[in-house]
């Protein structure tokens, strides 16, 4: 990890291949909340590339816990990204909402705020919605009402040792 933090550091960009690296050792508990932290902010800092993206990509989607739905092609995701440091609202849940009301299927993938003042799931908690489904019930739900949600910690297990740095 101190090599590609050292890369960073530098502003030099990752291959897909390393930044895939680095979230393996970051997920797998070999690297510290210090590290993490410092992951995170040198990204942010030096901006992510392409190459980067898709290597983050491939990664999480591999780890992911999958719903099986019918006609995939189908299917628009809101993910809102938290911490955008706008004070804005929740735009991606209301988002989810207004699609699915047009008819539109929508997979909704949230967490609690992080780094904000709601998150998805807190929003959705606060209207009674059961946030804690299975992939067999939000892929019912998908089916039946058109929207389902997937709560990040249920469906995005690697994610967990990256809430603390995140959050702080």
């Amino acid at each position: 990890m101190r090599e590609f933090l050292k890369k960073l550091s530098e502003f030099n960009n990752l291959t897909k291949e390393e930044t895939i690296q680095c979230l393996e050792d970051i997920t797998e508990g070999r690297a510290t909340d210090a590290q993490i932290g410092a992951f995170i902010m040198a990204m942010k800092m030096k901006g992510e590339t392409v190459e980067e993206l898709e290597g983050a990509a491939s990664f999480f989607r591999e780890k992911a816990t999958k719903v099986d739905v019918d006609d995939p092609d189908n299917l628009v995701d809101t993910c809102g990204t938290g911490g955008d440091l706008s004070d804005t609202f929740n735009v991606s849940t209301i988002t989810a909402f207004v699609l699915a009301g047009a008819g539109i299927r929508v997979a909704k993938h949230g967490n609690r705020s992080v780094s904000s003042k709601s998150g998805s799931a807190d929003i959705l908690e606060f209207l009674g919605a059961k946030i804690d489904l299975g992939p067999e019930q939000v892929k019912r739900m998908i089916e039946e009402i058109g929207i389902g949600f997937m709560f990040a910690p249920l469906f995005h297990p690697a994610m967990k040792r990256v809430v603390g740095p995140r959050r702080e």
